[in-house]
């Protein structure tokens, strides 16, 4: 891709000796020693990486916490309003996504991240507000505000944890995302069920929830602010991201354009994108809301985002393992998550033949409420929604996985992530805009497995044949005015000029 950029090439595979590798002076770069642990510096990608995964794990970890609940945390009867501002959210989300690396590589990670945060804080609290004034518009703004807010967020996101990296480091990069993150989900839904664990009944989870976890959202925002800028990022082997000089709106959205133009095979992941998060709608209103009371639907969204954990940590560091070539890898991924797709959801499928929209209840001992924790078959149901959050991980992060495997260069990366967030989010924004207007579990849930399934077959193409061993630096430079000195070359910053040998 040609034309200037704030993101470029990752520099390419290389080996250097410890004691060849320079690293600027400055307090960015000096190591702590916990005891026999020495940590990496702070504009290092490991503490970078660190700092992004905890602005997602006070924003988007929240915003899940509380959505994982089904509806909002409101009652099934008031749940409509939640699914309309997520419909709202997603659809915004699926046009800001496409355009999103554009916003990033302009505006800079730190101010797109911030910006980002904010929109969660705004969301948080038109949901707050829903519990006093039923004020329905101000649900379908915050919706809309954050669609366009984590479409930035997002993109930005994921231009650091599949470009920072190198090559053989991406699946754990994202694994530790990947933990961290929903490790916020986690905190946040064992906060929802201290505050709700005396409620045995159906209802809608306190204000006090609602008002904690806008207040961590907003530490999120503020937290964003505390990176370093990509020109002060500087590898363990001393390599950098390679900035150029003066981007351009025009330039960034003709790179868009080019990436698709140049890269047609991505078009083969879109239906993976389109999926993953399609069947959010369904496990957390359709599953969670519909069959269990307000306290159980707590304890299953702790459980299953500590699924995710687990499953983020499995598939991150298998993918990354080294005794096995990446095709190798990719195509072992690619068959695994094709038998866990007939595994998970069809026990999804005997589980979902047991009740209906009408008959909401059914196969519980409480036709009223649902399953409590301490009901008899409560731990069939539990343990596949544990199943259904080790998936998710599952599939979220082999598609981050793929995408990373493809290419280095990390203006391409951040179009991808914005493809991906996009796609994800029109996909979303379908989904609940289908529950909103009560189509019948059976369907939602056929819907899901049938995208899943269809989309990994869509996508074989790419693991047998795009993805490589490595990139070579030749086919990552081949459309843009980058020379293989700039990619592999070390470069240092013109206001750190001072080098220290370690």
């Amino acid at each position: 891709m040609k034309g200037p950029t704030t993101w470029l090439l990752q520099s390419a595979p290389h080996s250097v000796e410890p004691s060849e590798v320079e690293i600027p002076t400055g307090w960015r770069y000096k190591k702590l020693k916990l005891g026999p642990i020495t940590l990496p510096w702070y504009a290092s990608p490991e503490s970078q990486l660190i700092l992004v995964s905890f602005v997602c794990f006070l924003c988007p970890g929240m915003f899940n916490a509380i959505n994982g609940l089904g509806g909002g945390g409101q009652l099934d009867e008031n749940a409509y309003a939640a699914s309309a501002s997520n419909s709202a959210l997603y659809a915004t989300f699926a046009v800001v996504g496409f355009f999103a690396g554009t916003v990033t590589n302009a505006m800079g990670i730190r101010f797109a991240l911030s910006f980002g945060g904010l929109g969660y804080c705004v969301y948080i609290s038109a949901l707050l507000c829903w519990n006093h004034t039923r004020n329905f518009g101000y649900v379908v703004f915050a919706g809309v505000l954050l669609g366009c807010c984590a479409g930035i967020l997002w993109s930005a996101q994921g231009a650091i944890m599949m470009s920072y990296p190198p090559e053989k480091l991406k699946g754990r990069f994202i694994s530790w995302f990947w933990i961290i993150f929903n490790l916020g989900a986690v905190i946040g839904s064992l906060v929802s069920l201290g505050l709700n664990i005396h409620e045995d009944h159906d209802g809608t989870v306190s204000d006090g929830t609602y008002i904690g976890i806008l207040v961590l959202t907003f530490l999120g925002a503020c937290l964003s602010w505390m990176l370093v800028d990509a020109k002060h990022v500087v590898r363990r082997d001393g390599s950098r991201i390679i900035l150029m000089k003066h981007p351009t709106w025009k330039t960034e959205i003709l790179g868009l354009w080019e990436t698709l133009w140049n890269e047609p095979y991505i078009i083969l992941l879109f239906p993976m994108f389109f999926a993953s998060n399609w069947f959010y709608t369904y496990q957390f209103n359709c599953v969670n809301l519909a069959q269990f009371n307000v306290r159980t639907r707590a304890l299953n969204n702790t459980l299953y985002w500590l699924a995710q954990m687990f499953g983020a940590l499995i598939f991150g560091f298998a993918l990354d393992f080294p005794n096995i070539r990446r095709t190798t890898r990719a195509k072992a991924a690619w068959v695994i998550m094709f038998v866990l797709t007939f595994a998970v959801w069809g026990g999804g499928y005997v589980f979902q033949r047991r009740y209906t929209r009408t008959r909401p209840k059914d196969g519980t001992d409480d036709p009223v409420n649902g399953y409590d924790w301490g009901s008899n078959g409560y731990v069939g149901p539990m343990f596949l929604y544990i199943c259904y959050g080790f998936y998710d991980a599952a599939w979220q992060t082999c598609v981050y996985w793929f995408m990373g495997a493809i290419s280095n260069n990390s203006r391409k990366l951040a179009n991808f992530a914005g493809f991906y967030k996009g796609i994800q989010s029109a996909g979303a924004a379908i989904s609940w805009r289908l529950d909103w207007v009560k189509k019948p579990y059976m369907n939602l849930f056929t819907s899901c497995w049938v995208l899943l399934a269809g989309s990994l077959v869509i996508a074989l193409p790419v693991m047998i044949l795009k993805i490589k061993d490595t990139v070579p630096v030749e086919e990552d430079l081949k459309f843009t005015d980058e020379t293989i000195e700039d990619v592999i070359g070390h470069r240092v910053s013109d206001e750190s000029p001072e080098k220290e040998k370690v």
